[in-house]
């Protein structure tokens, strides 16, 4: 959008919005670096729910006489893209183009992506069928790849492909698309042959590359080529990363060659060290793939090691450790972490209390179950479907038959007004049929069954076999 500044005016000569009339522009004490901050805050501050659009905060803010930069909506957008905004990003990118910026092949390319992200594939497809041809450039032709890889439309996908490489727009990144597209359909020689071709294109292969074709060798158990493609990446001086650590050890944990594994993550411990600001993610992985080796200790030193990188741990952080001490049976751990969570929490987040009140479950811990329960139904706890299932399981395993139903029946209501499916595990199911096979209560039978029924939780010959056993066991009883 042209702005043209005419003696304390300022004309936005092509925005249909505001060509009726002329801007006065207030006089303020505010920096241009406060300007920007101030119009940073009214647009990133939106809510989902929020009636007020970023068009409307963006239309006022020309009119109370201030100019929009593009580089600083360009940076807005971003900004909303980085933390998932999406629908916030789209309605910035509906503004560029209604204010007739001076939009480019990257902006395209963005609103291609966010378009399928916020809507669908087909509305993607249609904005990239309306460019001209001059606009359908690498980067636009790369968005919609990307769409299609991310959609698994194979079809589409390679058809797109092909025109790039006719085009020579096939880079690195849609290289890697495609390879990500094969990986995730179980074509693990076609990942083999298009790194091949990279090679033979000279195509720059980089460290993700390079990690799609070891989970490749291993889906196909070639380990001695998983270990050749490490040798390569080290002579290519390509940087073994954490997350190539990670794939490694997660590789071997998964094919049970845990010294292997082990090597790997004492490698990504070592490597932990010296990239400070990037070790959660890792300390993550190496509390998980510790405690699926039975490795207490190893457990424990991902945790400091995660705590020295981020001083106050997210609720994510304090459940991967919850679920790793959980997985290894360390109650004491697990509840003094527990504690220390719920002490500094901003956040009550209903996901943590749920490994420990499973945890007292499996082990039939009913005294320690029920003082969490009481304590999270104090904290309003019912309304988290999750939660829900778990206190139905606990109040059967105490031989609380109504309110047990009474959470079957709330869980149904939640996940109905969710449009989620409710599903109970089948421990759940087997303790209230075990129920009805030692209590004959046809009443609460017939409830049940009739929740089973909904949910589709039970067989319908289950059902009908329950309810015939009871009625025939009470008819026996009268006479």
């Amino acid at each position: 959008m042209a702005t043209r500044r005419i003696s304390g005016v300022i004309l936005h000569e092509s925005s249909p919005a505001f060509a009726r009339s002329l801007c006065t522009v207030k006089e303020s004490t505010k920096t241009v670096k406060e300007m920007k901050n101030l119009l940073f805050n009214r647009v990133s501050r939106l809510s989902p729910s929020s009636k007020t659009t970023a068009n409307d905060v963006l239309d006022k803010w020309v009119t109370e006489g201030n100019p929009v930069k593009r580089f600083d909506l360009v940076n807005l957008i971003g900004y909303c893209r980085n933390r998932k905004k999406f629908p916030l990003a789209l309605q910035l990118s509906d503004w560029m183009e209604k204010t007739n910026f001076k939009i480019n092949n990257a902006d395209q390319a963005v609103r291609i992506d966010l378009l399928y992200k916020t809507k669908d594939l087909a509305s993607a497809e249609k904005y990239f069928d309306s460019l001209q041809d001059s606009e359908k450039t690498a980067k636009t032709f790369g968005a919609i790849l990307s769409c299609y890889c991310n959609e698994k439309a194979f079809d589409k996908a390679s058809e797109t492909f092909e025109k790039m490489k006719v085009l020579n727009y096939a880079t690195t990144l849609n290289y890697n698309n495609m390879l990500a597209l094969y990986h995730n359909m179980d074509q693990s020689e076609k990942v083999i042959s298009l790194v091949e071709e990279m090679e033979e294109k000279h195509i720059a292969i980089d460290v993700y590359t390079y990690n799609l074709l070891i989970n490749s060798y291993a889906a196909m158990k070639n380990f001695d080529a998983v270990e050749e493609v490490v040798e390569k990446m080290k002579s290519n001086n390509v940087e073994l990363s954490l997350f190539t650590f990670g794939n490694l050890a997660t590789i071997y944990v998964n094919c049970g060659l845990l010294e292997k594994a082990n090597h790997f993550l004492e490698m990504m411990e070592k490597k932990d060290d010296h990239v400070k600001g990037f070790g959660v993610e890792a300390s993550r992985t190496r509390m998980k793939l510790y405690s699926e080796m039975n490795d207490l200790s190893g457990v424990k030193r991902a945790w400091e090691s995660l705590k020295s990188t981020d001083g106050h741990p997210s609720n994510t952080s304090y459940l991967s450790m919850l679920v790793a001490l959980s997985k290894l049976g360390d109650q004491e751990s697990l509840e003094n972490i527990f504690k220390e969570w719920e002490m500094g929490c901003s956040h009550y987040d209903f996901r943590l209390p749920n490994v420990l009140l499973k945890f007292y479950l499996r082990r039939d811990m009913i005294e320690e179950a029920t003082t969490l329960y009481d304590n999270l139904v104090s904290k309003g706890m019912e309304r988290y479907l999750s939660t829900v299932v778990l206190f139905a399981t606990l109040c059967i395993k105490k031989g609380q038959i109504d309110l047990a139903l009474k959470y079957l029946e709330t869980g149904m209501d939640k996940a109905k007004q969710k449009e989620k499916e409710f599903v109970l595990s089948e421990e759940t199911i087997k303790l209230f049929l075990d129920y009805f096979d030692e209590n004959f209560d046809e009443a609460r039978a017939e409830k049940f069954v009739h929740c089973m029924r909904k949910i589709h939780g039970v067989e319908s010959s289950v059902c009908d076999s329950l309810l015939s056993k009871i009625r025939a066991s009470n008819r026996a009883i009268d006479s």
